[in-house]
């Protein structure tokens, strides 16, 4: 299911929006409804100060969930292409008519998986997990028939490496649908408005202009967050490398 955080330019727009408008909020509060004694400065400095420091933390951890995830995206399609390329060599331990149809299908199998990285269209990723999913039923079936009728530790080799194909593309789509949860984002919005609420209440007129910085700061935050935890979208792509690489060297073979 597509959501906001998908799309990190419209975090940045959004969260820009409501935390500057929750600055606002706080000058507005102070100006006609509250305001400080001098006795109360230091207490409400604390505050602001474990706020802001709450609300870094929370940043911080979370670019750290979304830089990780990043990784095992790249790991899993690295660890894709060798599982490609390995069974595309095993499939000479197959008779050759059964060893030719199967490098065949590998070929068309890793373009599938090299478009599943670089399209954006959700009508072509459909198209592109249909047939997907139909090279890897038909993949499996012609080792599995050369496996009953030849059961020995060659053809064996060569299931094997079928069934690691097979589970490396589960494991790079469960890669793909492991992002921040949406309860964190709210989690660390809520942090952030109230904390521009508390940055806007301390303000006065001619400080005003300063309300704007740290609503930036935050959504800038925030636009890098949302730009590494989405694989589709944004400035920061995964690139496969490593299957363009696979497909280029299957095609000169």
């Amino acid at each position: 299911m597509t959501t906001i955080v998908d799309f990190p330019l419209r975090v940045f727009a959004l969260t820009l929006l409501v935390l500057w408008l929750s600055a606002q909020i706080g000058a507005v509060v102070r100006k006609r409804w509250l305001s400080l004694e001098e006795t109360e400065r230091a207490d409400f400095d604390v505050v602001l100060a474990a706020t802001l420091t709450l609300l870094g933390l929370i940043i911080g951890f979370g670019f750290s969930m979304v830089v990780s995830r990043y990784d095992q995206r790249k790991n899993y399609e690295e660890e894709e292409a060798n599982a490609i390329g390995t069974e595309y060599v095993r499939a000479d331990l197959l008779p050759a008519a059964e060893a030719a149809k199967v490098r065949g299908l590998l070929k068309n199998y890793v373009e599938q998986r090299v478009l599943f990285y670089e399209s954006q269209d959700p009508h072509q990723l459909a198209r592109v997990a249909q047939y997907t999913s139909q090279l890897q039923t038909d993949l499996w079936s012609v080792v599995q028939t050369i496996a009953a009728q030849r059961p020995t530790a060659t053809v064996a080799l060569a299931a094997s490496g079928m069934n690691d194909v097979l589970n490396s593309e589960g494991h790079t789509q469960a890669a793909w649908l492991n992002r921040l949860p949406i309860a964190a984002w709210c989690l660390v919005l809520a942090i952030a408005i109230f904390c521009n609420v508390l940055i806007g209440f301390t303000s006065n007129r001619r400080g005003k202009g300063l309300l704007l910085i740290l609503p930036l700061a935050v959504a800038t935050s925030f636009f890098l967050i949302a730009d590494i935890d989405s694989p589709r979208h944004g400035l920061i792509h995964l690139g496969p490398q490593n299957l363009i690489s696979l497909a280029q060297s299957l095609r000169a073979r």
